[in-house]
């Protein structure tokens, strides 16, 4: 079955830095999609803040199994009805992976409930990237460790609720050490964030951080059905439990006002 991905982006920058347009001509966006494209596995459409509804609306978001997010600079423009929506479906079993200052997007911080602040600096420094979990999927085929010529730094403490697992650790050539990929499970939902990407710098262009957005796409998919409404919490009656108890077997049984046993 093909994973249908959307890959969402402010494309703010690639519009008002030359820098950024000359590094990613179709938008940081498009060379996401476009990298996601090469697996037969993946299918891979966009979606910007500047489309009506920023390009997810309830028909995009149903036909959407993972859905990628990029923001930096306009987090405070993408519309609270847009985030109700998204986080509905990631409650419902859509999966969602988070790439550099979406840290900070208000999806992130909803699902997260938390500040999700860290530190920062724009240095164009060197990161590696550890493997702190070898055997995890979006480690797959990864080495042990890769670099980065010119990244932005992010460093610790990161304002987030302690993951399921830490799949990359990363050094900064100042000294600074930062959870570079973390998992969560948030309703019926898988999340990855994933730290590099700072827009005047290749970094999607390079062929490990490639590799890391494929297995991320291929892991938070969830193949079950979506939920129909997952903020229902539903009072299950008497009866129906009762003849879930029958169809289990004849050990179990109802004693009247004494109870089950």
């Amino acid at each position: 079955m093909t994973i249908r991905v959307t890959v969402w982006n402010e494309n703010v920058h690639e519009q008002e830095n030359k820098i950024v347009a000359s590094v990613y001509p179709e938008g940081i966006h498009g060379a996401i999609a476009e990298a996601l494209n090469t697996d037969p596995a993946i299918t891979a459409t966009t979606a910007t803040l500047q489309e009506p509804d920023h390009g997810l609306t309830e028909e995009k978001l149903a036909q959407t199994d993972v859905l990628f997010w990029w923001g930096h600079c306009a987090h405070g423009e993408v519309s609270d009805a847009v985030v109700d929506r998204v986080c509905n479906a990631v409650w419902a079993g859509m999966g969602m992976v988070f790439l550099h200052s979406a840290h900070f997007s208000k999806p992130f911080k909803r699902l997260m409930g938390s500040p999700c602040n860290l530190t920062w600096r724009e240095a164009g420094e060197r990161e590696r990237l550890w493997l702190t979990s070898r055997n995890h999927p979006i480690a797959a085929g990864l080495p042990d460790h890769f670099e980065l010529e010119n990244e932005e730094m992010y460093g610790e403490p990161f304002g987030v609720p302690e993951p399921l697992e830490t799949v990359f650790l990363s050094w900064f050539s100042g000294g600074e050490a930062f959870r570079s990929g973390l998992t969560y499970k948030r309703g019926a939902g898988n999340l990855f964030y994933f730290r590099p990407g700072h827009e005047t710098y290749p970094t999607y262009h390079n062929e490990n951080v490639q590799r890391v957005l494929l297995n991320a796409a291929k892991w938070a998919y969830n193949p079950a059905p979506r939920l129909t409404d997952p903020n229902v919490a539903p009072n299950v009656p008497v009866e129906q439990a009762l003849e879930q108890i029958e169809e289990r077997g004849p050990k179990l049984h109802h004693d009247g006002e004494e109870g089950f046993r």
